[in-house]
Parts: structure tokens; C-alpha cells; sequence
């Protein structure tokens, strides 16, 4: 199985806000620059890597063991949007950023644009790695610019719907397959004191991937100047969805990743929650008492028939700017996410999905997860990742973008202003962030 499409930034996008930014590396070139220097550093090395993925670590041991002269030392920290993104941009301000970071596939134009990763394409094997990755993904690391690298793909986001399968069949109510009948049993899980899911006011790149869904787009650029558009009619059509459950109190509000969140999935009280496959783990780790009882279904459509999927997440392994080793960085973020056995250890850990295309065929994505029911939820999930529109574009601010509307999107949940109204206000805050930056944008 394999996961063919998702987002993919439109180089030429990419290059006009970079080029217009004057973020460019500087008149000499960084260490791991193309056509520069990437050699390997004299005598043993250490490197540190930042990573909010469960149990990365156990796939690092497996690096350390084989390679006692280059070690690396995990430092943990919440998700990027969460705070290690911040801390990252802070970091390269003051000049000790980590040698790597776990940095999302949407974010990376952030750290493009301000000039914080290192060009590894000269770094041995690197740019011959190529072929070992599915194309959009390769395509979202190098901005369409010619022998340049600035990550290595790690895996994908492609989203379904998991389900308690035990409460559904209980209470007769069928598995949703439409919008249309997820309303509908929202009001009857409602009636036996449930929740059918939990509207997140923080993760608006969840949102984002229902909009994706649903065919909207965010950012769009003709090669001159871009297109802000986080209230268009798809867009709209969503938000206006999701108002109404938050109104007739049919979703719960819960902060999300917080003790009070795992609570409600490790009971009765919440039944779905439409997210990406590396939820798998989320779902298992924090709601225990409810192993077993899970099952993955596709999203729901808006139209019956349709298969239409979103994507959430999906990240790289940067070598950050800055670092003294540059050479043996890139080895270990290439190895990483190439590795079979390192692979397996992170899918075991936190149930990700590969970026790499012999990864997918690894023996782990055929079996059935016991949390799960037995069954083969990988399955549903490589569907999905063939059911993503590939050309959804990132903006080259979308920090930005998900932090105003985390504010708004906060008011609406406890019923002040609502969702559109959120937007609304994210657009404009958009469209002045990208004109203070220089960016050319259209009003």
C-alpha cells in the first residue's frame, strides 16, 4: 500500500515569497550548502534532535548502538504548533537552535522564509534519496529550488474517522458515512448523555483538513503575489457545519491534549474523533480502559458516494541553521526515515505512516492492531492517503495563520463570536502579517 498524494506547496509560490523576503542564506554559503561544504566533522560527534513523537527515542537507541561515534541526544517538547515551533524560532534568533527538529510539512515555509534550515543537498546521499520518497513529499522539502534540500520526509497525515464500534452497535445507531448522518447521530448520542466528538478550539490544521476535504483552499499564488482566501465557500460550508454543532451542544469543547480531553475519550462520553493516522496513538495512550473497542472508518462525505479525504499533519526531520554538523545530521535524519527497522520502532511507538515508498510495504502496516480491534486500520488509512487532493498550498505564515484563528475559534466555543467570524478576523491578520513581511498579496 501506498500513500500517493497530499499537500504539496507550490514552488513557485514558495520562491516568490522567499525571493521577495530577501530571506536569502547570505553571500557566502551555509555548511551544508549545495555546492558548498558538507564534509564530515573530525572525531566523534553529538548531535541534539527535538521531537514531540512518542518513543522516538527507542528508534534513536537503534542509531546510537550502530553508530557510537555520532550520538544523538532526543529532546522532547510539545507538538510544533503547541510551542517547540516557537521555541525553535527563538532558538535560531539566539543562535543554539538544535542540530534537528521535527518540523511539519505546512510549517516548513515558516522556517524557509525566515532563514532557518540548512541546505543539505550537498551532503552525501542526499539528493541520490530522492526516489526512495513519494513524490509530494520530496516536492515539499526542496520548494521546487534546483539541488537544494532542507528536510528529509518523514510521514504523512491522511485522516479517517475512528469510532467506537462497541457504543455504536449498543445503541443501533449506524456508522456514519455522510456529514448529513453524522449530524444526525450526534443528536442521538446527545440523547444518551455522549458526545459524538470533540470540536478542538487550538488545532486549526485539524480544520484545515477538513476544509481540504471538503475542497477548499487557503493560499493560492500566481507567481506574483498571493491569494488569502480563509472564507471561501468551502470554507464557509464548514464552519457554518461545526457552528451548528457547538450550538444544539452535540460536540464536546474539551482543551484538547489535556487531561480533561483523554478523560472523556477513555470513557463513554466521547464517541469519534475525525484525525489523521498518527491519532492511532493519541487514542490508545490516552484512553487505556477502552482498548479493543476502537475501529477506523473513512470520513464522512458530503455527498454520498463521494471519497474525498482531508490531510492533518505529516512531518520532516530538519537540520536546523546553525549546525556545527551538518554532514552527520543529515546522515541520521536520512537514516531515520529510511531505515526499516527505525520505521517499524516509530510506527510502534506512535503509529506513523511513512513518507518513503518501500515503507509503506513494511510488515507492520499489514497487520491488525489489537487496540483496534484486530483490525488492519492501515488500510483504511492508504485509501484515504489516495483520496487527498495533492495540490492544497501552505502560505508562507501559517504560525500566523493558526494562531489568530486559535483566538477566535477559543471565543466561539464559549459563545462569544463564531467560527466565521474567527476566519474572517484570520484573514485579515493574514493579509497584514504578509505586508509587513514584504509579501506581495492581493486585497
Amino acid at each position: 500500500m501506498a500513500i500517493s498524494t497530499v499537500a504539496r506547496v507550490g514552488a513557485m509560490a514558495a520562491l516568490t515569497a522567499l525571493a521577495l523576503t530577501a530571506c536569502s542564506t547570505g553571500g557566502s554559503e551555509a555548511p551544508g550548502a549545495a555546492g558548498g561544504d558538507c564534509a564530515p566533522s573530525d572525531g566523534p560527534v553529538t548531535l541534539t534532535f527535538t521531537s514531540w513523537l512518542p518513543g522516538v527515542e527507542e528508534a534513536v537507541a537503534i542509531w546510537n548502538e550502530e553508530n557510537p561515534d555520532i550520538q544523538v541526544e532526543v529532546q522532547t517538547g510539545p507538538n510544533g504548533n503547541g510551542g517547540t515551533y516557537q521555541n525553535f524560532f527563538n532558538q535560531l534568533e539566539a543562535g543554539n537552535a538544535p542540530d534537528l527538529g521535527q518540523i511539519e510539512f505546512d510549517a516548513m515555509p515558516n522556517f524557509r522564509v525566515q532563514d532557518g534550515l540548512e541546505n543539505i543537498a550537498a551532503c552525501e546521499g542526499i539528493l541520490e534519496a530522492e526516489d526512495q520518497f513519494v513524490p509530494w513529499t520530496w516536492s515539499q522539502v526542496t520548494f521546487g529550488e534546483e539541488d537544494a534540500v532542507y528536510a528529509i520526509p518523514q510521514d504523512t497525515g491522511p485522516m479517517a474517522m475512528f469510532y467506537r464500534a462497541d457504543l455504536f452497535e449498543a445503541a443501533g445507531i449506524p456508522v456514519p458515512t455522510t456529514w448529513e448522518e453524522y449530524q444526525a447521530a450526534a443528536a442521538q448520542i446527545r440523547e444518551q448523555g455522549g458526545y459524538i466528538n470533540n470540536f478542538s478550539q487550538s488545532d486549526i490544521n485539524a480544520f484545515a483538513g477538513l476544509v481540504w476535504q471538503a475542497g477548499g483552499e487557503w493560499f493560492a499564488n500566481d507567481g506574483e503575489q498571493w491569494e488569502v482566501n480563509l472564507t471561501g465557500e468551502e470554507t464557509t460550508r464548514v464552519a457554518e457545519y461545526w457552528q451548528g454543532l457547538i450550538d444544539e451542544d452535540l460536540v464536546a469543547v474539551y482543551p484538547p491534549w489535556t487531561d480533561e480531553w483523554n478523560a472523556a475519550y477513555n470513557s463513554s462520553e466521547i464517541w469519534t474523533w475525525v484525525s489523521a493516522v498518527w491519532g492511532a496513538n493519541t487514542i490508545a495512550s490516552g484512553a487505556p480502559d477502552t482498548a479493543g473497542n476502537w475501529a477506523v472508518a473513512p470520513m464522512p462525505q458530503w455527498e454520498a458516494g463521494e471519497s474525498a479525504a482531508g490531510n492533518w499533519g505529516g512531518s520532516t526531520t530538519a537540520v536546523l541553521k546553525g549546525s556545527d554538523h551538518p554532514y552527520e545530521a543529515a546522515q541520521f535524519a536520512l537514516w531515520l526515515n529510511t531505515d526499516a527497522d527505525a520505521l517499524t520502532a516509530m510506527n510502534k511507538t506512535a503509529n506513523i505512516y511513512p513518507a518513503t515508498i518501500e515503507g509503506a510495504d513494511l510488515p507492520v502496516f499489514g497487520e491488525g492492531v489489537e487496540f483496534y480491534g484486530g483490525q488492519k486500520i492501515y488500510e483504511v488509512f492508504a485509501e484515504a492517503g489516495n483520496n487527498v487532493d495533492p495540490d492544497f498550498t501552505w502560505g508562507p505564515t501559517m504560525t500566523q495563520v493558526y494562531n489568530d484563528v486559535a483566538d477566535g475559534f477559543s471565543g466561539a466555543v464559549s459563545g462569544s463570536g463564531t467560527l466565521l467570524e474567527a476566519l474572517q478576523s484570520g484573514q485579515s491578520s493574514t493579509i497584514d502579517a504578509l505586508k509587513a513581511a514584504a509579501i506581495p498579496v492581493k486585497e
